[in-house]
């Protein structure tokens, strides 16, 4: 099935797309983001020049991926202490933008102590914001390294549970570079495989109603070079009942203490397929992701995202009328259900990934080990 078209996996350059930057023009300094909502067809930096429009970025999803939004939500801080904006309210209404993303919260709570901790020290708001944006990028940097882990650990385990390369890998939403301060985490580990020869074919999930993965994995994978089809959502069934999938890779936007998995809406269907055809389901995320605050999947906050998402489609260049801004599909006044997230328990979850390892069974546990090693080792 369209595998006579596998590119070879000797490309090994760099792939990554700089999502986000912190730059200081002379008017002052500013978050660049690359408008995510803008791709494939053009790519758009957003500049914000203030933390209101960075919080309306990660709501409008031009900025997201669980890691990039607690980037974001740290240089976000960093920025309202640099222009001297009030920053406990810019912190608040930033870790509030989205609510599942527990990454969001981690990346502000952590600028945000940063320049508690130096107004402390020294009274001085200058040097706060210093601390702060430092926080900031040291947090980027930290994500670009647990990137790299985390594809050297999740190549590791499908060379052990596909053996023999020649992997078919099916994900969902996206997980790249454009989630990351790296190269991602579930893409990550599909190009690990790429460069090694190793992956035969990357099935993408379209990823409805917001079309993450025709959107942007696409394009990634295009970049990349990869050999990549994409498929509508409703179609993995058939496709896992042919046997053409070896192995799901998935993100994840929370990961509760009992390893219950937030993840784009669709995510669970595909875990239950798995699960049937005796597929491993695999997630993969940075411990940041881990909440072990949240006990289980019923107590996951789920956003609930606008129903024009779903009775309206967009296109570039083409008229609209809908009050989304998008092209009806709908009759006027339809309802609809639209959740961002489903959650997955972890009876139906292979492996969760990290850059700490990967942990199988998923369990209370484990995870409750893997992020005691996890502080040990940023304290050690």
């Amino acid at each position: 099935m369209a595998d006579q078209y596998a590119q070879s996996g000797e490309d090994t350059k760099p792939t990554e797309i700089q999502a986000i930057r912190w730059e200081e023009p002379p008017e002052g300094p500013v978050v660049v983001l690359l408008d995510q909502t803008r791709l494939p067809t053009e790519e758009v930096d957003l500049v914000c020049t203030d933390p209101s429009a960075l919080v309306e970025a990660i709501r409008s999803l031009a900025v997201r991926g669980a890691p990039l939004l607690g980037i974001a939500g740290a240089y976000g801080v960093a920025l309202a202490a640099a222009r001297g904006f009030e920053v406990e309210e810019a912190a608040a209404a930033l870790a509030g933008a989205r609510p599942t993303a527990v990454n969001l919260s981690v990346g502000v709570r952590r600028a945000q102590s940063a320049y508690q901790a130096e107004i402390a020290r020294s009274g001085d708001p200058g040097q706060a914001a210093l601390a702060t944006l430092e926080a900031a990028r040291a947090l980027h940097r930290e994500d670009a390294e647990a990137s790299a882990r985390m594809a050297q650990h999740g190549l590791a385990l499908l060379d052990e549970l596909v053996p023999g390369g020649g992997q078919r890998i099916l994900t969902h939403c996206n997980t790249g570079s454009l989630v990351s301060g790296g190269e991602g985490t579930a893409f990550a580990v599909a190009l690990a495989a790429h460069r090694a020869g190793r992956l035969r074919r990357l099935w993408v999930d379209e990823t409805r109603p917001l079309l993450q993965g025709a959107r942007l994995t696409a394009y990634e994978a295009a970049r990349s070079g990869m050999a990549y089809t994409l498929l509508t959502d409703n179609a993995a069934g058939s496709l896992f009942a042919a046997g053409e999938v070896d192995a799901v890779l998935i993100g994840a936007d929370r990961i509760t203490a009992d390893g219950s998995v937030a993840n784009k809406v669709g995510s669970y269907p595909l875990a239950v397929l798995a699960r049937y055809h005796h597929v491993p389901f695999i997630v993969v995320a940075p411990v940041t992701t881990v909440d072990p605050d949240t006990p289980d999947g019923a107590s996951i906050e789920v956003e609930q995202r606008p129903g024009f998402e779903v009775t309206e489609v967009t296109a570039p260049q083409v008229q609209v009328a809908g009050a989304g801004g998008g092209i009806p599909v709908a009759p006027l006044g339809t309802q609809a259900y639209n959740p961002a997230f489903d959650v997955t328990p972890p009876e139906l979850v292979t492996a969760i990934v990290t850059e700490e390892g990967a942990i199988s069974p998923v369990t209370t546990e484990a995870l409750a080990e893997l992020c005691s090693r996890s502080r040990q080792a940023a304290t050690g």
